[in-house]
């Protein structure tokens, strides 16, 4: 426990958390790693003091089952080895999420700026519920990783959360235009286009897939925060 909980708080204390859960959550994070270390400190003291405690009656002390100590692996592993953020292997894998329509017959308009920053899920709603109305003649800048279409050409992705890495499902775009080719898998790109008409279909789940028409895109490092 006390590692475990070691382990949460120097997660929690750096950027380290954001790959396993939603910013927001950083607060209970911290809370479970104090708790647990603080219960952990009280079972050492209370065995140190009452050494009795593990005696029969008998004169015989129990000892716990040696194979409890490899329960220390996956605290080991997260102290000393930290697993990337999802990927392009886990949108490869999985259906692309439905962009849902704003409920509004029209949009908000776009951020303001030169391109205009809009993370994937607004673009694909806005491209396929909106027909790119609130894009007209305006460029946009989206972030993602590069992934690999069926077909084998490059898409841009993004890992959305509802809470916690388990449940991330990734939104894809399609680019089409001056597209990031023979660029690897998993590089972080930003690209700045324009909408266009242009859809396809995600053969994991057969959702509509969002195109834009890349116009210049540059390699990034990873964000701070890699999930949408």
């Amino acid at each position: 426990m006390l590692l475990f909980g070691g382990a949460i708080l120097r997660a929690s204390f750096t950027d380290l958390y954001l790959r396993y859960v939603k910013e927001g959550l950083r607060p209970f994070l911290i809370a479970a790693g104090l708790l647990l270390v603080a219960a952990a400190v009280m079972t050492l003291w209370y065995s140190f003091r009452s050494p009795e405690g593990h005696d029969d009656g008998h004169g015989h002390e129990h000892h716990e089952p040696k194979v409890g100590w490899l329960l220390l692996l996956p605290v080991l592993g997260l102290l000393l080895v930290a697993p990337p953020a999802l990927g392009s292997y886990a949108a490869e894998q999985a259906g692309s999420v439905v962009a849902q329509p704003d409920g509004n017959s029209d949009y908000p308009p776009l951020p303001a700026g030169d391109p205009a920053d809009l993370s994937l899920v607004d673009y694909a709603s806005r491209a396929l519920f909106d027909a790119g109305e609130s894009m007209r003649d305006r460029d946009v800048r989206l972030t993602g990783f590069i992934t690999t279409a069926p077909d084998g050409k490059p898409m841009l992705a993004r890992i959305v959360l509802t809470c916690c890495a388990a449940d991330g499902r990734p939104i894809k775009i399609g680019l089409a235009g001056r597209a990031p080719i023979d660029v690897p898998a998993d590089t972080w790109v930003e690209v700045i286009g324009r909408y266009t008409a242009q859809t396809g279909k995600d053969p994991v789940n057969n959702v509509d897939v969002a195109y834009l028409e890349v116009k210049t895109w540059q390699e990034i490092t990873e964000p701070k925060q890699p999930y949408a």
